[in-house]
């Protein structure tokens, strides 16, 4: 009789539980349902929409579609040059800014953590986040100022005796202005989380290794780094399964890009769009969106189990 009881009485006190701290925290909850209301509008709904990949939609009619067309755009994407060149591109840039942004933004990190002067660590913090704030049209404004052919990169290239060049025009440049321009503007913001972990660290294990006779250098390698390795790891894992994505790379692309460094510039956000919004194929543009995040999925798994045996650390 005690056996049975037990599992309905554990069930009854949770449910118990949960009112209690529903009443108690209720407004917690309730800003937390902004969000999942949010998802659930505008990220789960819509992938109803996914369908249409696999019949044929025309604009006015269902919007589930007219006809059943099985793996017809897929077969027809995966035979057009033009989107293994945005496949193409979507990967370099990407891989491009990963690999020049992620350990940068854990050195700035460290460097931060190193400033004793709070006054002037708080400067520093600020001046290096407020570029993540500015609009992606003023960004990309600026940008395009800076390396007109009458601008100050230009001025100074002429004033060494050299031409000025048509940064814009050049599909050989794209990549380094898209490289440069996005880690001046995630640098200091992607630190936020790194500077959280650091600040949980226990200061007696710092303490012991100088015991130990461990330098300051040392201090970090042996300390700092292995104790906010789980986060490393985690933010790892998050831009290696968005590798394949656009993420919000589509604005500032689409802003800078034109048909001269489409070579180079365009991407496969940018290749939907023109195939969506601007030439009506749908179903086309929806079957490349879909094998697109197919394939981020799979860049994700793949990371985070890597993750999971390397370093014990993963998402799931």
């Amino acid at each position: 009789m005690f056996a049975k009881s037990k599992p309905n009485q554990i069930e009854v006190t949770s449910t118990g539980n949960f009112k209690k701290y529903l009443c108690k925290y209720w407004q917690f909850y309730l800003l937390m349902l902004v969000p999942v209301v949010y998802y659930i509008i505008f990220r789960y709904i819509p992938m109803a929409g996914n369908i249409i990949a696999f019949r044929r939609y025309r604009a006015g009619h269902s919007i589930f579609g007219d006809e059943w067309s099985g793996f017809k755009y897929f077969k027809q994407f995966i035979g057009d040059k033009t989107f293994w060149r945005a496949f193409r591109n979507t990967l370099s840039l990407n891989l491009t800014y990963l690999i020049f942004r992620f350990p940068l933004t854990l050195l700035f990190a460290l460097l931060l953590n190193e400033i004793r002067n709070l006054h002037w660590k708080k400067f520093v913090q600020t001046v290096s986040y407020l570029p993540h704030f500015i609009s992606m049209v003023i960004v990309t404004g600026m940008i395009r100022e800076l390396i007109s052919t009458a601008g100050p990169i230009n001025a100074l290239i002429q004033k060494f005796g050299g031409e000025a060049i048509s940064f814009i025009a050049k599909p050989e440049w794209f990549t380094s202005i898209f490289v440069v321009s996005g880690i001046w503007q995630s640098l200091g913001w992607g630190t936020i989380l790194y500077l959280a972990a650091i600040s949980g660290i226990n200061p007696s294990l710092y303490e012991a290794a100088r015991v130990d006779g461990a330098s300051h250098f040392q201090c970090v390698w042996h300390v700092t780094i292995p104790c906010i390795l789980p986060t490393i790891a985690t933010l790892l894992i998050l831009d290696i399964g968005g590798l394949i994505g656009s993420g919000g790379a589509f604005e500032k692309v689409f802003l800078l890009y034109n048909p001269m460094t489409y070579e180079k510039a365009d991407i496969i956000s940018t290749f939907v769009f023109r195939l969506g919004l601007q030439s009506g194929n749908y179903s086309y543009a929806t079957a490349v969106n879909l094998f697109e995040g197919i394939l981020n999925l799979i860049l994700l798994t793949i990371a985070n189990k890597t993750s999971k045996k390397l370093t014990g650390a993963g998402l799931w």
